[in-house]
């Protein structure tokens, strides 16, 4: 009988991981043993299969054709493995493992976490806030949420929310930003870590998309956020994350004026893996909880209007 598997496991695990990684490190990590040993896994698949499968490059290694155009059912058929030990022994199913950013983490999800848990008290949910694109296909990782256009290598997505945004400020500056050319008046925090477009906004506000906007630059989003609360400036941000803000007064919209762009935040999850009942269940409540939060700030504030009249 031939032998379906001329390469080892642990060397094709070695191959699939330095493919997507690009270095030897992480995969000797994963696999728990030496760099040499990843090393040595690589040149005898490549002696084995009689074709070389990486270029060495001052980048790193990078897979060759061959070896990239394979490389999808590879991360695919280890993630199933991975799925069906899983399943097999029951491990880990009482806890969701969600990697996300700090500003969805911060903003967001933890001050409402707390009713998925409620509605689901069998089920943990551990977060990883990390500004790194983690690889889902981690075994210790179930799914991520994540902010882009929702097109990821080897990511399955579904759009969450987050898509319309606008500037905030806190109420401090509401004498100061009456119109959109005020903001050459005052000051503009600078999230460098930003994906949102001011350009877009100023014109669509009628204004030159090149004016010049000066103020507090900050390297972490959660700190944009605070800076603005803190009366720093005005920021450009996802409504969706300034909802819990502005409705309890810590910041305004001074101009109401929101635009829908092109990115949002996105459930993501690894290519070919299955999705265990936990997940759906997470799926399911970030499609209820997600408008909910979004209407419950529009029907406060509609409140609020009618009051003052």
């Amino acid at each position: 009988m031939s032998n379906a598997f001329p390469i080892p496991l642990n060397a094709l695990r070695a191959i699939e991981i330095v493919a997507r990684r690009g270095a030897l490190a992480p995969a000797a990590e994963e696999l728990g043993v030496t760099v040499g040993a990843v090393s040595q896994h690589l040149r005898r698949a490549e002696d084995r299969l009689g074709m070389e499968l990486f270029a060495r490059t001052p980048q790193g290694l990078k897979p060759l054709p061959a070896l990239a155009q394979i490389l999808p059912q590879l991360s695919a058929g280890f993630t199933q493995l991975q799925d069906g030990l899983a399943s097999l022994t029951g491990a880990h199913e009482g806890v969701l493992n969600v990697t996300v950013g700090s500003v969805f983490a911060s903003r967001w999800l933890i001050w409402r976490v707390h009713k998925f848990s409620a509605l689901h008290p069998g089920l943990e949910v551990r977060l990883t806030v990390t500004g790194a694109m983690l690889d889902l296909a981690r075994p210790d990782i179930d799914c991520g949420i994540r902010y882009g256009n929702g097109t990821w290598p080897g990511v399955e997505t579904s759009l969450i929310g987050g898509q319309d945004f606008q500037p905030v400020c806190s109420p401090q500056l509401r004498d100061r930003v009456r119109q959109a050319t005020d903001l050459t008046q005052v000051p503009v925090i600078a999230d460098e870590t930003s994906m949102l477009d001011w350009p877009a906004w100023l014109t669509r506000a009628g204004l030159d998309p090149a004016l010049k906007l000066s103020g507090p630059v900050y390297s972490d989003a959660s700190l944009a956020f605070d800076a603005a609360i803190s009366g720093q400036g005005v920021l450009l941000a996802a409504d969706m994350m300034t909802a819990d803000a502005v409705s309890d007064g810590r910041l305004i919209r001074p101009f109401a004026l929101p635009i829908t762009g092109k990115r949002g935040y996105f459930l993501a999850t690894a290519k070919g893996r299955r999705e265990p009942k936990k997940l759906r269940l997470f799926r399911d409540w970030l499609a209820e909880e997600v408008p909910a939060s979004v209407q419950g700030y529009v029907h406060q504030n509609m409140g609020n209007a009618a009051g003052v009249r």
